[in-house]
């Protein structure tokens, strides 16, 4: 009995592992679309990125070297903002024992209050849906040992452009190719933002909203055990 239990464990096991990455990487694309919907609706609406710092950052350098004091101001909150969202993630998905959807939730409460928001004062909006971007990266941080980003995808065509060259190095490692699921997803995203946008203006923002409202139903449903391995510990 021994010799043919454990071959059916371990294929069990196998077969676990590979519905687990494909949850989420399920869960990773739909999230990047979340993120670059997001994005390409504040950059449109607000004129400035919510997800995609580095943009950010270099737009708050080029403000510093002109002495654009409130433009300064503005792009500093964002920062900040995005960098506070990711600590209170990394919190609530704490307090809440892991579990993705209070985080999902918080997120789509603070896109519906930028939405709401009167275009006359767009700092609390940015502000707002900055702090949303920072949090959903608590909900994956990883999926079977691969580091997976949401709401930036520079480290992600980085991972894939390296696995790239060592397959045609002829190493045949795993994983890379997942690379380009955020990718993918935040470019849908942002398509879908732009589109919204154009029709909605900055209440589009309620569109994100929906879809993290949709999310954290959908992660109800996710064992938890699963939930543990995505979520940062």
């Amino acid at each position: 009995m021994l010799p043919n239990t454990l071959p059916a464990r371990t294929a069990r096991r196998l077969r676990l592992q590979t519905l687990r990455g494909r949850v989420g990487l399920g869960l990773v694309a739909a999230l990047s679309v979340l993120a670059g919907m997001t994005d390409a609706i504040g950059l449109l609406a607000l004129g400035d990125f919510v997800s995609f710092m580095s943009g950010n950052t270099t737009r708050l350098a080029v403000a510093i070297s002109e002495a654009d004091l409130a433009l300064v101001l503005r792009l500093s909150g964002a920062v900040l903002g995005f960098v506070a969202g990711n600590a209170l993630g990394v919190l609530l998905a704490r307090g809440f024992h892991r579990r993705a959807w209070p985080v999902l939730l918080v997120v789509a409460a603070l896109l519906a209050f930028a939405a709401v928001w009167p275009l006359a004062a767009t700092f609390p909006a940015l502000l707002a849906a900055t702090l949303a971007m920072g949090m959903i990266n608590a909900v994956v941080e990883q999926v079977n040992g691969l580091p997976i980003g949401l709401t930036y995808v520079t480290g992600a065509l980085s991972r894939f452009g390296r696995g790239l060259g060592r397959w045609l190095l002829g190493e045949r490692r795993n994983g890379w190719r997942v690379q380009l699921v955020p990718w993918a997803g935040m470019l849908s995203g942002a398509a879908l933002g732009a589109w919204l946008q154009q029709h909605l203006g900055l209440q589009a923002l309620a569109g994100s909203c929906a879809l993290a409202c949709v999310l954290a139903l959908v992660s109800r449903f996710i064992p938890r055990a699963w939930q543990r391995g995505y979520m940062p510990r």
